[in-house]
């Protein structure tokens, strides 16, 4: 018996295609992913994906959603932070079309308003001081969270600040 004999041209058309074909089934398997949301302490920096995105075609999270990725911990991108260190935070312009705002969230506590701008900075705050009331923590939860213009969330991106 004898393979038939197959054109080399032939082949390499027929091997293409399946590899566009692959490449494309690929893709189509794959979600888009969120914009990032970047902390930046001195010369270090982190990005991260939302860990927490409206389920189910929905534009919104719940509340309770929302206060569990506040909570959660595990999913959050470390950074390591020293005291008085210039702390930096950013996010992509598409977290902030359409009226959308964003707003940044140390351990459940929003520490500024909402804000429209892709960048805020924070010159020399110590956000470890605890003003003489116990112990300082070893890390500390940086949240940002995306809220739609009516004000209800939309996304939740996780931060872990290590104290240096």
């Amino acid at each position: 018996m004898t393979a038939p004999l197959i054109p080399g041209r032939a082949r390499r058309s027929v091997a293409a295609l399946g590899a566009v074909s692959a490449g494309l089934l690929l893709l189509s398997a794959c979600d888009k992913p969120t914009p990032l949301a970047t902390v930046t302490v001195g010369s270090s920096s982190v990005s991260a994906e939302a860990v927490c995105v409206p389920e189910g075609g929905k534009k919104d999270i719940s509340i309770e959603k929302t206060q569990e990725c506040l909570a959660d911990i595990k999913k959050a991108k470390p950074i390591e932070y020293g005291r008085g260190d210039t702390l930096r935070l950013g996010v992509e312009p598409e977290i902030v079309e359409h009226g959308s705002t964003w707003q940044p969230v140390l351990d459940g506590q929003p520490i500024t308003d909402q804000s429209g701008n892709t960048y805020r900075s924070f010159p020399n705050v110590d956000i470890f001081a605890t003003g003489g009331q116990g112990e300082t923590p070893a890390s500390k939860l940086l949240n940002i969270v995306q809220f739609s213009k009516d004000g209800k969330p939309q996304s939740v991106w996780s931060f872990k600040l290590k104290l240096k």
